[in-house]
């Protein structure tokens, strides 16, 4: 997706001075829309025609846009040369793209001279700073916003991820200590297990075999699936060889393994605690799992709804036949209105949350009306209005797209005089 949005402002007319107006487009640009518009739909093939274009024209005032893309090609393409050649020149011209940033950096880790490794602690810690920043803005956001947790977590482990670069760079430059303190800032942000075995390695290499040992205990507790599945006959391997440094016996790392397990669960239980509060969907699997908040403050947990049959109406102020179902929908709510075991949901979908009680106000209608908060996602909600109908185990047994005026009160009653029979 990035890549076509990048070919795209490619491709758009360049702002021209007023007396170039009318000339038209210059025959650079119309060999690049021709290069572009022959080379198909892979990345391959357009990181081709960009650089047979470059090549071409070698001075090109576009030059440093074009490379921008390339680089972007190279990361889809997953091509550690083409990521330097044009990665490189992408950031020195100015670019603090967390993604290119990323990439870069890696791949610079990959070799072994001094002069990529220093090269590669300089973008780690500029991509530390922009990844802290991000995550600032994250947390000082007042407004609730769907999966807002689930980006902060995205932010922050890619900010454990930025420090392990970092520590990675300085046990490649021989400053071991360093590297290892480098480790311990990205886990006091997010645990990783490739945090911890890095960890592990740069104090092996500082001579400390005890710590060492302990690092690598705390990687094999946490087990952490987004670093990749381990290989278990070399873990045993390695905790051994740890152990025999530490302790002087290949048996001897019980200990240290008890003892990660209980400094793991403290610190995942601590993380998800806090990102529990700031979100408090972070995790949420079923729709009970669910806290939703409100157009007048208030907040709901879908798990109270428990033992009542709920019906749910997806819409949006800007919706048409949200507003013809609306009349419809409170006729069926009459039907019901001294029945303490049926609940009536009102989900707003908008975008813009500001809107929605103002119109709630000129139309005179609810005020008990709640945001989506990450639900119409979780349910796929791809159309309103959409009515869902939920027993009193929260399990969906209906599911209504759209409406038909004539049938909808009668539709909707019936499924809910089912839910309450069974």
């Amino acid at each position: 997706m990035l890549l076509s949005f990048l070919l795209f402002a490619l491709l758009a007319p360049q702002a021209k001075a007023p007396a170039d107006k009318d000339k038209g487009p210059t025959k650079e640009e119309q060999d690049l829309e021709q290069s572009l518009g022959e080379a198909g739909s892979s990345p391959v093939e357009y990181a081709r025609a960009i650089e047979r274009h470059l090549q071409k024209y070698p001075k090109s005032e576009r030059r440093a846009e074009m490379e921008r893309v390339l680089a972007q090609a190279s990361i889809e393409m997953r091509d550690k040369r083409r990521i330097l050649l044009y990665g490189l020149p992408t950031l020195e011209a100015g670019s603090r793209s967390p993604l290119i940033l990323d990439h870069v950096t890696r791949a610079l880790l990959d070799k072994d001279d001094k002069a990529s490794n220093e090269q590669a602690l300089k973008y780690s810690r500029l991509l530390i700073e922009i990844l802290t920043d991000q995550r600032k803005s994250q947390l000082e956001a007042k407004e609730l916003a769907p999966a807002r947790g689930r980006r902060l977590d995205e932010t922050e482990y890619a900010i454990a991820r930025a420090y392990t670069f970092e520590s990675r760079a300085l046990g490649n430059l021989g400053r071991y200590e360093e590297a290892a303190a480098a480790t311990l800032n990205g886990w006091a942000i997010c645990p990783t297990s490739e945090n911890a075995r890095e960890r592990a390695r740069w104090f092996e290499k500082a001579s400390k075999p005890k710590e060492a040992l302990a690092a690598f205990a705390d990687a094999l507790a946490l087990n952490d699936e987004r670093t990749g599945s381990a290989d278990v006959t070399k873990d045993r391997a390695r905790l051994a060889e740890l152990a025999q440094k530490a302790n002087g016996s290949e048996t001897a790392f019980g200990e240290a393994l008890l003892a990660a397990y209980d400094r793991v669960a403290i610190a995942s239980s601590a993380r998800e605690q806090r990102l529990k509060a700031f979100d408090p969907n972070t995790g949420a699997k079923s729709l009970l799992d669910f806290t939703i908040s409100g157009v007048q403050g208030d907040s709901l947990a879908m798990a109270s709804l428990k033992g009542k049959v709920v019906v749910i109406d997806f819409w949006a102020t800007w919706c048409g036949p949200c507003r013809a179902q609306h009349p419809l929908y409170e006729q069926v709510k009459l039907r019901y209105k001294n029945n303490k075991d049926v609940v009536f949901l009102a989900i707003s979908t908008d975008e813009d949350r500001d809107v929605v009680k103002p119109f709630l106000e000129a139309q005179k209608w609810g005020k008990q009306v709640y945001f989506e908060d990450g639900i119409a996602t979780l349910l796929r909600i791809n159309s309103i209005p959409t009515t869902v109908i939920l027993d009193k185990q929260g399990n969906i047994i209906s599911r209504l797209n759209g409406f038909i005026a004539e049938r909808f009160v009668d539709m909707i009653s019936d499924r809910v005089n089912g839910a309450l029979a069974e």
